[in-house]
């Protein structure tokens, strides 16, 4: 298992490479220019030649990434062109508020997706089988954007439930985890119903039925533990798009996590902050998909004997 470890530590590096090429890149061809916004329309050409120099804006694209990724090996993300702060302080503020709502939001996601999943399969071509499946495919086709407007007219403005903004106390994070938690419980329903079905017709499941066993306890013993592992798959899946969904959901409620940072930091020309947050966010989901893998080898006692 140590030496599995180490191995998809060790491939990470080039996705993590590949990554910074990839937003490097797309900043630099971005239209607009950092130094035009931080100092604004009046600034002389000779104090934009100068901010250009400190901020090594004048090299070239090779130059500059080679710089970058050099600063980054030293754990140096930038600094931040507004407040001037190291943008690892401004991740270390912001990114906790984005896992919490990434947390709470996955875990409706998965409470709800194993529900639908389980009785849908279960109750397969039921009423409530069809309520479940026409929720799958709005919550999946519906952009968070959408879903976040939606909820807020409703709870917020029109039935004043719940506050409509900020994150100050766990009333404040309902919403916002609802919208973002809602698409991907979809995607984890349809899995669930999915792979349960292949299961509960397997042989051992007739057999256990004709043993007489209580229905609760083949569900959950025996179908639900050999259905899991696509399952577990999805839901790493699912905690990825949670982060990157996060984006426009921690704007639209004002949510001071590392989406809204992006954000703000895109419309500003804040180069260094999108890198740093773009990072951020992909090395979390390469660590998440890590540990789903580690999942399987407790899931699955054959992935298990693989790794010994």
């Amino acid at each position: 298992m140590t030496k599995y470890i180490a191995q998809r530590l060790l491939m990470m590096i080039p996705v993590m490479l590949g990554v910074t090429l990839i937003v490097y890149t797309l900043l630099y061809i971005t239209p607009g220019d950092p130094v035009d916004i931080i100092l604004g329309d009046d600034a002389t050409p000779e104090a934009a030649e100068k901010l250009r120099e400190e901020l090594g804006l004048n090299a070239g694209y090779v130059e500059r990434f080679f710089i970058y990724v050099k600063k980054l090996l030293q754990g140096d993300l930038g600094i931040c062109y507004a407040t001037k702060q190291p943008v690892a302080t401004r991740i270390a503020q912001t990114f906790p508020n984005s896992l919490k709502l990434a947390g709470w939001s996955m875990l409706i996601a998965t409470a709800l997706g194993l529900f639908l999943g389980i009785i849908s399969a279960v109750k397969q071509y039921s009423l409530f089988d069809s309520i479940a499946m026409v929720f799958a495919m709005i919550g999946n086709a519906m952009p968070n954007f959408w879903q976040g407007l939606l909820l807020m007219l409703l709870f917020a403005l029109r039935l004043k439930w719940l506050p409509a903004s900020g994150f100050t106390s766990w009333k404040h994070m309902i919403l916002p985890a609802l919208t973002i938690g809602t698409s991907a419980a979809a995607a984890i329903a349809r899995m669930t119903r999915s792979s349960m079905l292949e299961v509960i017709r397997q042989d051992y499941i007739i057999t256990a039925r004709a043993k007489g066993q209580n229905e609760y306890k083949i569900t959950v013993n025996h179908a639900l533990k050999n259905a899991l592992i696509p399952v577990v798959t999805t839901i790493g899946i699912q905690f990825g798009r949670l982060l990157g969904g996060a984006v426009l959901t921690e704007s639209i409620f004002a949510v001071p996590g590392v989406g809204k940072m992006m954000v703000d930091a895109i419309k500003a020309r804040n180069h260094p902050v999108v890198q740093g947050g773009v990072l951020m966010i992909a090395l979390t989901f390469s660590l998440v998909n890590l540990l789903v893998d580690i999942l399987y080898a407790y899931i699955d006692p054959r992935i298990r004997s693989q790794y010994k």
